[in-house]
């Protein structure tokens, strides 16, 4: 007799609809506050209810998701409030990891990491969220790996999880494509010195850089929807 509890979805499967969500999340396909009901989500990635409620609950755990109590999934709202936590947060551990990549990577790290910086410099502002994500995962990637510290790794990318939303924010700002560029050059010019300090410093500057676009984003964003709000509570009733 087979255990129904131990039963164990096929892993492609799983991981397609958790990549596929969480993409649709933090490209805009589901918006902030948007409910996500099993029977839209089986439609659109062709998977069963229990396979996407296993992908929920783990968006759930990066906080991209909240449950509701007899309502089901939405998409979270993050504050600006929130925002300024994950990224003081956030820029302690990047700096740690590019201080670490300065001291112990690997010469053939440092010279993938380049070939990604390189790549990110050609990329227009209008090639889309989704291009300028996947190269900036592939950076940390390589960056992470080449600091040799585990734990800033674990840490830093359960936090860039929770940040993806918001990294997607800044990107949004048609100004943020050229000042990443740059940011991240003195980041590229330290770890080429094997200047750890330098490293950490350009590190920590870049994301405390990032996170005054979003929060800026975020805030007036807030402000919106207040307006919005109370508007409609001065619009009269027909009773």
């Amino acid at each position: 007799m087979h255990d129904q509890t131990m039963r164990v979805v096929p892993q492609p499967m799983r991981r397609q609809v958790e990549e596929g969500l969480r993409a649709a999340i933090i490209n805009g396909r589901f918006l902030p506050g948007e409910h996500l009901p099993d029977r839209v989500l089986c439609d659109l990635f062709g998977a069963s209810r229990g396979v996407v409620r296993e992908a929920v609950r783990l968006l759930e755990a990066e906080g991209l998701i909240v449950v509701q109590p007899h309502r089901g999934p939405f998409v979270a709202f993050i504050s600006a409030a929130e925002a300024a936590q994950i990224y003081e947060v956030r820029a302690v551990l990047e700096a740690l990891a590019g201080e670490g990549f300065a001291i112990r990577a690997s010469d053939e790290e440092r010279a993938e990491l380049k070939d990604i910086f390189e790549e990110l410099k050609t990329v227009s502002p209008q090639a889309g969220k989704d291009v300028l994500l996947g190269i900036k995962s592939r950076f940390y990637d390589v960056l992470l790996r080449g600091s040799r510290n585990e734990y800033a790794k674990l840490m830093l990318n359960q936090i860039l999880n929770r940040n993806s939303q918001l990294r997607a924010t800044s990107l949004a700002d048609p100004k943020r494509l050229p000042n990443v560029v740059k940011e991240i050059q003195r980041v590229m010019d330290a770890i080429d010195q094997r200047d750890a300090e330098g490293a950490f410093q350009a590190c920590r500057e870049y994301v405390i850089s990032a996170s005054k676009v979003t929060l800026r984003l975020l805030r007036e964003r807030e402000q919106a929807r207040v307006h919005t709000s109370k508007a409609a509570e001065e619009i009269p009733s027909n009773g």
